[in-house]
């Protein structure tokens, strides 16, 4: 599995490719970050062959929209 395999198959899914983002987590797993653009509402989650788990939250207010803040306090 691949962080471009990932992309596709949530873009697959009805997501905007420009609010998908996709990485390598570790030797065998995929993260990936959605922003669903309403709110915001941001879902995040990791793939690997055996499982898939994924949260929604709410965004960051001191950050820019699903991205978390760059700095400290």
């Amino acid at each position: 599995m691949a962080p471009d395999d990932v992309r596709r198959a949530l873009t697959g899914l009805g997501y905007s490719a420009g609010k998908v983002q996709a990485y390598q987590d570790g030797s065998a797993g995929v993260g990936f970050l959605i922003d669903i653009g309403a709110s915001p509402w941001c879902v995040e989650g990791t793939m690997t062959t055996g499982s898939t788990e994924a949260d929604a939250f709410g965004g960051y207010p001191d950050g820019t929209d699903c991205q978390p803040p760059s700095g400290g306090h």
